[in-house]
């Protein structure tokens, strides 16, 4: 996606640095992919380079971009928190950290059971669908992905918009936790179901969305 010019009046390092950070949280550049190079911003932007530089060092700065000497620069986190987690809990224990996320997620699904919508519904169908031919695949990164993508779609279906923001600042954490998990391969017995969790929350059933839900992370294990 190409971005407009700043206007001549607004050519501020600041006004730089809030464009590029809208880039990113909206979406547009996701998490792992690598930005425009440098000269292309400058074009794209209408701005000069050192304002551009100034720009890409505050974010990354502030953990939301990674730069990477040869290789170019890198979106790291979705949020100035998120940037901060991933480096504050790049060393937690995966067990420490599934049982945060199975906490979470319990409390989730039990609000998702009780506030789901027609789209939540849809989209949860989607994203179980996505998973299951992620995991089919035998391609670990791609399941981790579609696996996160499931469970975040189950927090959203809650509408507490604090819980939502919260798990989506520890999605990179969440994330390389289950990288770690799985290892380099992906292994029939660490295959787990979640069909069962999308149908309680279909029918409203409070009890077994939350049940299902913390089953997946119980005893610490960091089961997908």
């Amino acid at each position: 996606m190409t971005l407009r010019p700043v206007a001549r009046r607004e050519v501020l390092s600041d006004q730089v640095i809030t464009r590029l950070r809208q880039q990113i949280t909206s979406g547009v550049w996701r998490v792992g992919t690598r930005i425009p190079t440098e000269p292309e911003l400058v074009e794209q932007l209408g701005v000069a380079r050192n304002t551009v530089r100034e720009a890409v060092r505050a974010l990354a700065h502030t953990g939301l971009l990674e730069i990477r000497q040869g290789s170019g620069t890198f979106v790291r986190a979705t949020s100035e928190l998120a940037g901060m987690m991933r480096s504050r809990f790049a060393d937690a224990a995966t067990d420490d950290v599934a049982e945060v996320r199975g906490a979470l997620e319990a409390r989730a699904a039990r609000l998702a059971a009780a506030r789901r919508t027609p789209e939540d519904l849809e989209r949860l169908d989607a994203l179980l669908a996505r998973r299951e031919r992620a995991w089919a695949s035998g391609e670990r990164d791609a399941f981790v992905d579609a696996d996160t993508a499931f469970h975040l779609a189950v927090v959203a279906a809650s509408h507490n918009t604090v819980l939502v923001q919260l798990y989506a600042d520890l999605g990179e954490v969440i994330r390389e936790s289950l990288r770690g998990h799985f290892g380099g391969e992906l292994l029939a017995e660490q295959y787990m179901d979640h069909g069962r969790l999308v149908e309680a929350v279909r029918r409203g059933d409070v009890s077994a969305a939350g049940r299902e839900a913390g089953s997946y992370t119980a005893g610490g294990s960091c089961s997908p």
